[in-house]
């Protein structure tokens, strides 16, 4: 017990020097070993109530949510409902007769159609909205979609999915990778495949059997309180921030748009949950969620990062995660197979399969992704594991 008493203190003390040098108003940290709770750790307040933080606290997840959306495709495909090798127009008709957005502009007839395999390792052109020019393109449609949903409207699931399909593609699909759109995509292939709505499969699916009652794409007006204000970074300190973020942001409602990329939120113990049943290859509470094979695929890589992403040397990508695959180029202490990821706004994920460990990190800055702060307790967490 002391030996973990110390370790919490040593996370409380790097959350505590975070808030003090002005990176984050407020953080909690889970850490999980052979499922037992070997670190809690929380530093700070909520930039907007003022009130602390606690440990269920709901956080923003954004592209944290892309691993459950892998996991939703994964279910499918093992029931054999949807096969990876189906080109996405099966699902979505809007990616009929693909283009490929040429150097000089002109519009280029894809190879051949994106499939499901491109949208599960970010190979298949699609963009997120970026300076670059297709990534215009991607910038114009969420524009639009997010004036129509201040407007009380916007696209559903599959309508913007449908809309992302007419968009011209960076590259020819399965040749490149570029971190997009696709999670969103396949949440609305999960919806047009199981014929429910996205949010609907993933809460009879996941959410209900993995006890993740804080988990959706909103908060019901009883749990508002525990959501804790957004924040950015400024040259005068940390502010509060409203959030409208690639058409995610307004939690006060079922959305229309319920998206696999970036619209769900949580708390630590909710995705404990999740993260546990994926250690549990499959299983949870002697309940099967996901078959020994399905996660053993899941979890493994099926595009090379190296020189693509600073910060993720080491580390490769496939179905919706980072997998390390070469510890000793990781910028920090690592472990062959971990897997995981993070969000836009700094939450963070990670599975330790050999370890047998968990680490969760949860905060709501904007631009953060795995900032400083992340990256020490990493090294704290594996000193002190292994």
């Amino acid at each position: 017990m002391a030996r973990e008493t110390e370790l919490e203190k040593k996370i409380e003390g790097l959350l505590e020097n975070a808030i003090a040098e002005g990176e984050l108003p407020c953080a909690n940290v889970l850490v999980l070993h052979k499922d037992k709770t070997v670190c809690y750790a929380q530093a700070g307040k909520d930039p907007g109530t003022g009130k602390e933080i606690a440990r269920d606290t709901i956080f923003r997840l954004y592209s944290q949510s892309k691993p459950i959306t892998s996991a939703a495709v994964c279910l499918l495909m093992e029931r054999g409902i949807i096969d990876m090798n189906d080109p996405v127009e099966k699902y979505l008709p809007g990616f009929a007769n693909p283009k490929v957005l040429g150097k000089d502009g002109e519009l280029i007839p894809a190879a051949r159609s994106v499939k499901l395999m491109d949208l599960m390792g970010m190979c298949a052109g699609l963009c997120y909205p970026m300076e670059d020019a297709p990534g215009q393109y991607a910038a114009e449609l969420f524009e639009k979609n997010q004036a129509a949903m201040d407007a009380g409207g916007g696209y559903t699931t599959v309508e913007m999915a449908n809309e992302i399909g007419k968009l011209p593609l960076a590259f020819q699909p399965g040749t490149d990778y570029r971190y997009s759109t696709c999670a969103d995509v396949l949440g609305a292939v999960v919806e047009t495949a199981s014929g429910k709505r996205f949010g609907r499969f993933l809460q009879e699916e996941f959410f209900e059997p993995l006890e993740m009652e804080d988990t959706g794409f909103y908060v019901p007006e009883e749990k508002a309180d525990r959501l804790v204000t957004c924040a950015k970074r400024t040259p005068e300190g940390i502010q509060v921030m409203e959030c409208r973020h690639l058409n995610v942001g307004n939690y006060t409602r079922e959305p229309a748009f319920e998206s696999g990329g970036a619209g769900l939120v949580s708390t630590l113990d909710d995705y404990r949950h999740f993260a546990s049943m994926l250690l549990h290859e499959g299983e949870y509470k002697d309940r099967r969620i996901l078959s020994r094979a399905t996660v053993d695929w899941m979890t493994r890589s099926q595009v090379e990062l190296k020189w693509r992403w600073g910060g993720l040397e080491g580390y490769n990508y496939g179905k919706l995660m980072r997998v390390c695959e070469n510890p000793g180029e990781v910028p920090g202490l690592a472990c062959l197979g971990e897997y995981g990821w993070d969000g836009w706004l700094g939450t963070y994920f990670a599975n330790f399969p050999h370890q047998k460990m968990t680490l969760l990190l949860n905060q709501n800055v904007a631009d953060t992704g795995t900032g400083p702060v992340t990256r020490k307790i990493r090294n704290a967490v594996l000193a002190w594991m292994i």
